[in-house]
């Protein structure tokens, strides 16, 4: 049986922050409420890797968080401390390494490889330079100069001979030996003698290279290989005169022991044509190439999951720990990287029937999961969007466009932007899967008579302008099923390209059909299949360009509002009302009781305090226009100059004006380090907008000159406008969000779903992008934090409270009702499991700003009582919204009984109306608990 956590705690396992150190802080976080530990990937990682998702052995745990024993003693700390451990795996990809025993494998045996069908890789391509070969897009240069420059050179080592361009190291094919031994082998055979025991032993390892390329048998094969390294490399070590042979044709294979007549370089270009890879400049990678990556990252390369024998490979040690209950559940990584995500979903739940199970998705506004996947639910990007958008100000969005397009100029619709975001990346980064789509349709074509006459050009143009405007991040269309709501997703994408590009309309109408899978009555199986592919593959380049796109472009250019610009949130939709929020609450709930609830990620652009702060910011137009108007007149002679233009341009300061509102700790000495982590955000801000500066070829000189003009606005002194004259708004802004943020915190762990708690938001979270909130958690702060609220509130609650509201810039209130909330979730745990939702209704002149809802199971209620769009109400103090600010205000209890404040120990009487007055008498948020013994049926 399934049993969701009531907790979770993500943590990012990382080299100074391993096996041991996660052991330390177990009991901490049991105390503090938390059921599960969610795991960032621990498995054998490239060196140094920061997150794991670099995985190079699925079957090893990574070295560099610790020994064996020490996860071991990990497990048993959690069993003890009674925590879980959620595993986040990474079924997609692996990472182009040394340290990727599989593909140094495949590389140096080819077809021979055990591994041959466990990449994703297209063998058979048509460009003869890839046929039979992987692209190896690694160089720094073209391939033609780094082998004159002689960037790329051969080695002979233990593990035999090798190529290697800096510190990337690939495998020769064993076949290859032969040409480096057999090269001046006549002059060794004259210096040694013909009867020589080291010339006899060359001979035998020659013919050995020669036989076992013609051996079938996969065990014979590899022990053959074996022996002729070992065999070689010993020789090398015991035989001056082989180890003197040896380097020296490996000098002249490397340009580097000829007497400079001729092309020096003639016999390495030669030795490198045949291998089961081809080096290349890393820029061919976006126009062409063979195989599939993770998203556009060359050096991530996708495997076949689809294939059982891959599947059970890599899920060995995962299936085995889910077995032994070292693991509870999986946390699966883009699941829409998948050839076929529901066959691999439906193959994992077969093999771990009892697993909590949640995949990473995106889901666009009006899109639903999959309801066919047997699988709890997401990782909460959806819940995060819905809190975030309850606090924004939905009446507010007119007068925010306009303050946007008066100050940056931008005008162009969050469609348009990413239209064109969409465009350029399929030009500089995924052309060559494009490329890949085409020649598949282009296959197929010639089995029917409408496709004959569709050339390659127009196939291109027809699928890149489709990518653009296909709505969702994929579809799932199988073999097997699909979803009648992929079907109308595809013909809105048809339609909007159709609009786009009425020159491809006879070619749109072809597609369409392939991607409908409307095969027609003549077309035979195995037609069907190949089909089908082509739609399938279709789908798995969808997704990544989305999110390239949108999130990792777009997001920093359509800069209206930051808080929308969120993973999983759509900055077109400015603010939900309540009834809006209970409805989706409720679908949620009806379809995912178990799915996550998140409010900040690994993967978040901005920490979780710092969005609620820019909601607050939703609420105040008048202010901000104004703001902006003083910083417009006061900034206008400190920009400078990047490479084309003025730096920062106006989009990019209305950028930085509300990241500053947002991420500007209270903390003093954070406010010490504050100048150079903004630096660092801003230059990936720009990069990632690929405005004026993107990776590829950085405007470090724009780059500069927006940093200096961060610096200057936030150097002490009395020309220093923001702090100086910003500081009332900034003020307002700082204190609504830290209401906002309670707010959020409570509705996730009183919302249907399972609260997920990323690593040391505990207390306040205003960090910007990776790596920014991926720095180290000051655990022995928040535990002596912990132990002192712990004391305190046993020994009086009501005086706590008021403590921690007359200081709340140190965080112990978030940390304090975090503690309490989930208390309360273990104390009434199947009710939060499976008790039903209720919205709340209130009554009196704040009604509108009183916003909660009930959750019942049996005898038991909760209701979770939050303030909301308060800030125009509680004017320029800016006070929290306590007491007689809600006047007349009630909640209309849904059935009077006596509740109980989990925060301050307070009782409510069983009474219909509960004035908001006492509910927010001690603090700006409240859960209510209410138990009542049921009636024993009679005997």
């Amino acid at each position: 049986m399934i049993v969701a956590p009531l907790a979770t705690y993500r943590l990012q396992l990382r080299p100074e922050f391993g096996f041991e150190q996660c052991r330390r802080i177990v009991p901490y976080l049991a105390a503090l409420g938390i059921t599960h530990i969610y795991a960032s990937p621990i498995f054998k990682a490239r060196a140094g890797s920061t997150h794991g998702y670099d995985v190079c052995d699925h079957q090893k745990l990574n070295p560099e968080l610790g020994t064996p024993e020490a996860f071991e003693q990990l497990m048993a700390e959690c069993k003890q401390q009674g925590l879980g451990w959620i595993q986040d795996i990474v079924p997609n990809h692996m990472a182009v390494s040394g340290d990727n025993d599989m593909l140094v494998d495949l590389l140096e045996n080819g077809e021979s490889s055990r591994y041959y069908h466990f990449f994703d890789i297209e063998w058979n391509h048509p460009y003869k330079s890839m046929a039979g070969r992987m692209l190896a897009p690694f160089l720094g240069v073209y391939y033609s100069q780094a082998l004159e420059n002689g960037e790329i050179q051969i080695r002979f080592g233990e593990d035999g001979f090798s190529v290697h361009y800096y510190d990337i190291k690939f495998p020769l094919r064993i076949d290859s030996y032969g040409k480096i031994l057999t090269y001046n082998l006549r002059s060794l055979r004259d210096s040694i003698g013909l009867e020589n025991i080291d010339y006899i032993k060359i001979l035998g390892i020659l013919y050995n290279i020669k036989a076992v390329t013609g051996e079938k048998r996969e065990s014979e094969y590899y022990t053959q290989i074996f022996f002729i390294k070992r065999l070689l490399f010993e020789m090398y070590q015991s035989s001056p005169s082989l180890h003197q042979f040896i380097d020296a044709n490996v000098r002249i294979f490397n340009g580097q022991g000829n007497d400079g007549e001729g092309d020096r370089f003639a016999l390495l270009d030669d030795l490198l044509s045949e291998q089961f890879y081809r080096l290349s400049f890393w820029k061919v990678a976006g126009e062409e190439i063979n195989y599939r990556r993770f998203f556009s990252i060359n050096n991530l390369i996708s495997l076949r999951i689809e294939d059982e024998k891959v599947f059970s490979h890599t899920h060995k040690l995962i299936l085995q720990y889910l077995h032994d209950q070292t693991f509870s559940g999986l946390r699966v990584d883009h699941i829409d990287g998948l050839y076929d995500p529901s066959l691999y979903l439906q193959r994992l739940r077969g093999q771990a029937p009892d697993a909590y199970i949640v995949v990473e998705k995106i889901l666009m506004r009006h899109e639903s999961l999959p309801a066919f996947w047997p699988v709890q639910g997401t990782t909460g990007y959806d819940f995060m969007a819905l809190a975030c958008n309850l606090f924004v100000h939905a009446d507010q969005e007119t007068a925010f466009q306009k303050a946007y397009a008066g100050y940056a100029g931008i005008r162009q619709s969050l469609d348009a932007i990413l239209a064109e975001k969409k465009k350029n990346i399929i030009k500089r980064h995924m052309a060559g899967d494009v490329d890949n789509l085409a020649r598949l349709v282009k296959t197929l074509s010639s089995m029917d008579r409408q496709g004959i006459d569709i050339t390659m050009a127009a196939l291109k143009q027809a699928i890149a302008g489709l990518l653009v405007q296909f709505p969702i991040y994929r579809t799932y269309l199988s073999h097997e099923a699909f979803r009648p709501l992929d079907l109308s997703y595809i013909r809105a994408a048809i339609r909007q390209t159709r609009r786009a590009n009425p020159d491809l309309d006879f070619e749109l109408d072809f597609l369409e059909r392939f991607l409908l899978l409307e095969f027609g009555e003549t077309l035979v199986a195995a037609g069907k299949r190949e089909w089908t592919n082509f739609a399938m593959r279709f789908q798995q380049v969808t997704a990544p360009l989305m999110a390239k796109a949108m999130e990792d472009s777009t997001f920093y250019v359509m800069n209206r509002l930051l808080c929308l610009n969120e993973v999983g949130s759509d900055p077109g939709r400015f603010g939900l009302t309540a009834e809006k929020w209970h409805a989706a609450i409720q679908k949620r709930m009806e379809s995912w009781p178990a799915t996550m609830n998140a409010s900040a990620t690994h993967d978040t652009k901005r920490g979780e305090d710092a969005r609620l702060r820019l909601a607050a910011l939703s609420e105040m137009p008048q202010e901000w226009t104004e703001t902006l108007k003083v910083l417009r007149q006061a900034t206008g002679g400190k920009r400078g100059r990047g490479q084309t233009s003025q730096a920062p341009d106006r989009n990019e300061e209305y950028f930085l004006y509300q990241t500053l509102l947002a991420h500007l700790p209270f903390d003093e000495t954070e406010r010490a380090s504050f100048p150079q982590r903004l630096r660092a955000y801003l230059i990936k801000a720009m990069r990632e907008a690929k405005e004026r500066s993107n990776w590829l070829s950085p405007d470090e000189q724009g780059e500069q000159a927006y940093g200096d003009f961060a610096e200057a606005l936030l150097k002490p002194g009395p020309g220093n406008v923001f702090p100086g004259r910003c500081e009332p708004l900034l003020k307002r802004v700082a204190q609504v969000g830290m209401v906002n943020s309670l707010s959020q915190t409570l509705l996730k762990i009183a919302a249907p779903g399972v609260p997920d708690f990323y690593q040391g938001t505990e207390l306040w979270d205003f960090s910007m992008v990776d790596p920014d909130n991926r720095r180290p958690v000051d655990y022995s702060r928040r535990q002596k934090v912990f132990k002192e609220i712990n004391g305190a509130f046993e020994a009086d609650s009501k005086k706590l409270a008021h403590q921690l509201i007359e200081h709340p810039e140190d965080g112990r209130i978030k940390l304090f009702l975090i503690w309490r909330g989930l208390q309360t979730r273990q104390d009434f745990a199947e009710l939060f499991r499976k008790g039903d939702y209720r919205p709340l209704a209130f009554t009196g002149v704040r009604r509108e700003m009183a916003f909660g809802f009930a959750r019942r199971l049996g005898g038991d209620m909760v209701l979770i009582v939050i303030p909301r769009l308060f800030a125009k109400a509680v004017g320029e103090e800016a006070h929290f919204p306590l007491g007689a600010f809600w006047e007349d205000t009630a909640l209309l209890s849904p059935e009077p009984r006596l509740f109980t404040d989990v925060f301050t120990g307070r009782e409510l009487p069983a009474e219909s109306a509960l004035y908001l007055t006492e509910i927010f008498r001690d603090l700006p948020f409240a859960l209510l608990v209410s138990r009542i013994a049921e009636p024993t049926a009679p005997a």
